[in-house]
């Protein structure tokens, strides 16, 4: 037993060292003010400020960590950011100049090439913003950013987008205020170059929700579960066989060293021949040996348990995330119909986040005009039509124009508004 050298100082001097709070005995007692430091230097080593809870750092730390880590959320996000991340473009609304509508989209095109660029200088345009603009909003519940222009002021630079974990609110008592918050400084993001997204967002949470902010205890509960399943199916391994070899009897007169001997012998006889067969062959033995099969009992149940019991955990997590687990690769035998109805919800939502998005990208497109002295304005389109759904969008197309052309030919419209008609469907 190692033996317990006793304190130098007694508990009581200790105690009364610890509870003194005046300042010259803290300071003489501790080595004087080089033990203490600012408050940004501790900051930096805990990797938290006050204002994190208020902010809900945290709680986007877990959403990443969570994305991160587990499969199913991070095919949740990625599901999600690939199906709003529809190719798309520009239109030139309100314009009577076919010359100065072909410079609108020009500049707009130009505009899109090179509205954002990584850090490392080789990703660039809009279709590499959206990705990471879909990715923070779903995870994060916001996204949002600064619009520089160019030091001319001849038309827009590029947009430069904000880490939400670094956006706080706060209410002033004259309403929330939104600000960028990054170690001791802070700025104020009520300011006209300064554009952010919320997703849900309502009085109680104004930077926006995550669609991950329902899932963290169900999460848990799935990984518990694929964890338990780990450490059992280590425990069994695969299936065994259990040798059982009896000992042979003993001979008249054989000494008890060579009987030892013989039933070593016959003993590591019988396990070299276990070890060295093949699959294909089958051990041959006296019957003295017995070989039984150690396992769990209905182990095709005890599977069907364990797979009934992750899929509810996949289905929680799938409906907390808004999406179907077909949509995610689990096939559990859905028709055709009603995996084409599921889909349609989907595209639903995924078009009501696509219009906050569009105004953005409009936003930005009106300031690259208005810079341009162009008096035309535009609004942005995203194309969501998909190869296999090409002969619905044919047979509508037709029924659309055979119903333009019916009313055109009974009077209700005129030549002008039915070829207004008629070209926007193409």
């Amino acid at each position: 037993m190692r033996e317990i050298t006793p304190s130098k100082k007694p508990v009581a001097a200790i105690s009364a060292a610890a509870t003194d709070r005046r300042p010259p005995v803290l300071i003489k007692n501790h080595g004087g003010l080089k033990l203490f430091k600012p408050a940004d230097k501790i900051e930096k080593v805990l990797k938290w400020k006050p204002g994190d809870y208020r902010s809900e750092r945290f709680r986007i730390m877990l959403y990443r960590f969570l994305t991160d880590q587990i499969p199913l959320i991070n095919s949740c996000i990625w599901t999600w950011v690939r199906l709003t991340s529809a190719p798309g473009s520009f239109k030139i609304i309100g314009g009577n100049n076919d010359e100065t509508e072909k410079k609108a989209l020009q500049r707009l095109e130009s505009l899109s090439k090179r509205i954002y660029c990584n850090v490392l200088g080789n990703r660039v345009g809009i279709v590499n913003l959206l990705p990471i603009l879909y990715s923070s909003l779903f995870r994060d519940g916001l996204f949002g950013g600064f619009l520089t222009v160019c030091r001319d002021f001849s038309g827009l630079d590029r947009f430069i987008p904000a880490d939400c974990i670094d956006i706080a609110c706060e209410n002033d008592g004259s309403g929330p205020t939104i600000y960028l918050e990054q170690g001791s400084h802070r700025l104020n993001l009520d300011r006209p170059d300064f554009y952010y997204l919320s997703l849900s967002n309502d009085l109680s949470e104004p930077l926006g929700r995550s669609i991950l902010k329902s899932i963290p205890f169900v999460s848990y509960i799935e990984q518990q579960l694929v964890n338990d399943m780990q450490k059992s199916s280590h425990n069994s391994g695969y299936h065994r066989l259990h040798v059982k070899i009896t000992p042979p009897e003993r001979m008249a007169g054989e000494a008890d060293s060579a009987y030892t001997e013989r039933i070593n012998g016959y003993f590591d006889a019988t396990v070299k021949m276990i070890r060295t067969c093949d699959i294909d062959d089958n051990p041959v033995t006296w019957d003295n040996v017995t070989i039984d099969y150690i396992g769990p009992d209905k182990s095709r149940d005890i599977t069907n348990s364990w797979f009934m019991n992750h899929r509810a955990m996949i289905e929680d997590i799938c409906a907390g995330t808004n999406l179907a687990p077909y949509l995610l690769g689990y096939s559990y035998g859905a028709t055709t119909t009603w995996s084409n109805f599921k889909f349609d919800v989907v595209m639903r939502q995924v078009r009501s986040v696509q219009a906050e998005v569009a105004r953005f990208l409009e936003w930005m497109g009106n300031i690259e005009l208005a810079l341009a002295n162009l008096d035309v304005s535009c609004r942005f389109v995203f194309d969501n039509t998909f190869a296999y759904q090409a002969m619905d969008n044919i047979k509508v197309t037709s029924n659309r124009v055979e119903n333009i052309l019916k009313l055109y030919e009974s009077g209700l419209l005129d030549k002008n508004t039915a070829g207004e008609k008629a070209r926007e469907l193409i």
